[in-house]
């Protein structure tokens, strides 16, 4: 008995390490988290194959993630690199206030370029955003200088086909900054980006045409650390942040990756200790997808939670939100609930600014005339002084 006792427990030892054997570990990258999942491996039953074969024809967009621009999702992190806590100013090297009068212009030129190195990629939108954004640290060892606003040049590798038959070089693809002029890491050494990966989905190939993708943002949403940029600029001048008087009002509209240049504003205002003491309101509108698409939402709720009555955060979710109208919700339309504010608003000096998708513009001008109208003003004639006066600042693409 003894011994048939000891040899069932074998048999049952045996069959619990064929189990655990066959336990198979995935890890799911989240928008700010990973969630570890465990499930018996095994054949898939059908209905469920069905099912994700539908669910990535839906999203073609995510099938692109599994080729090697997987570097971003593995890159997700529990708490973001680019996160920082805004209950206390941070130290920054204040000579960096004093190199330039004005900001600097094309330090260098496609034919000179800067060769910098990436320090990380990182993956900041959830599975279900429409398409892919990465946050890019980049390491500059503070040679190439910028304000906050400003933008970069990135030469993506390789040559292309000119008319002529000849190779060139490719031309540098303009990035706004999405850091101060300190980096995220406060010593000027390092800048950061915001890029999102552009593919192109060919509804007759039925998947995504290679020739036919964005050549840089895919070169550096594919970028590994230590992989070398060749950078231009910096350039541009039109979305400076004025820092004449502390006090005033910054409307800040964008639609996806246009939230960058008013990241390194608001990191000026709120998290560096410098010369520049923010006392103002600084109101963000922001146009994306749906939740899963937002970008640097925990740094915004975390500036909100610090400075509740100097920052506001109003999102347009085109695809979870209805207008008042009933249909999608655009960016010119959570605009047009604060129509009033606004105008108000703008009437006693505060600045506006539109980053983004040049094909928004048209929602957002036709809005704003038909407001203006309402209140018996012409808006052609008002833009036209908020130019002359400083308060009304664009760049879309």
């Amino acid at each position: 008995n003894e011994t048939s006792g000891a040899g069932a427990e074998r048999k049952r030892r045996l069959r619990r390490t064929k189990i655990a054997s066959t336990r198979v570990s995935m890890q799911f990258a989240t928008k700010n988290q990973m969630k570890s999942k465990t499930f018996l491996a095994g054949g898939v039953r059908p209905q469920a194959l069905r099912q994700s074969r539908r669910a990535q024809r839906k999203a073609p967009q995510m099938q692109a993630r599994s080729r090697q621009n997987l570097c971003c999702v593995a890159e997700t992190k529990a708490v973001p690199t680019y996160f920082a806590e805004y209950n206390e100013k941070v130290s920054v090297p204040l000579e960096m206030e004093t190199a330039f009068e004005k900001a600097p212009m094309n330090t260098y030129t496609p034919k000179a370029p800067f060769e910098a190195e990436i320090v990380s990629v990182e993956r900041i939108v959830g599975p279900n955003a429409t398409g892919e954004t990465c946050h890019i640290v980049i390491k500059t060892d503070g040679k190439i200088p910028f304000f906050e606003g400003q933008s970069y040049g990135i030469v993506p590798p390789g040559v292309k086909i000119a008319p002529n038959g000849k190779e060139k070089p490719h031309a540098p693809r303009l990035y706004s900054i999405a850091s101060s002029r300190y980096g995220d890491t406060f010593d000027g050494n390092t800048t950061s980006l915001c890029v999102r990966r552009a593919t192109y989905w060919d509804p007759e190939l039925g998947r995504e045409d290679p020739a036919k993708k964005g050549i840089c943002s895919n070169f550096l949403c594919d970028a590994k650390p230590g992989d070398k940029v060749m950078m231009t600029g910096p350039v541009g001048a039109s979305m400076v942040l004025p820092q004449d008087d502390p006090n005033a009002v910054h409307i800040m509209v964008a639609t996806g990756t246009g939230i960058a240049p008013y990241r390194s504003y608001w990191r000026r205002m709120f998290l560096e200790d410098t010369p520049f003491k923010f006392t103002g309101l600084a109101w963000l509108f922001m146009g994306v997808a749906n939740s899963d698409a937002t970008l640097y939402d925990d740094e915004l709720q975390e500036i909100k939670k610090n400075y509740p009555d100097q920052f506001r955060v109003d999102y347009a979710l085109s695809r979870e939100q209805k207008n008042k109208d009933g249909g999608k919700m655009y960016i010119q339309d959570k605009m047009e609930e604060y129509a009033d504010q606004i105008f108000d608003l703008l009437e006693n000096g505060a600045i506006l600014y539109v980053c983004g998708l040049k094909g928004m513009m048209p929602g957002i001008n036709g809005m704003l005339e038909k407001v203006a109208a309402e209140k018996g003003l012409d808006w052609k004639e008002m833009q036209k002084d908020l130019k002359k006066k400083g308060q009304w600042h664009v760049e879309v693409y």
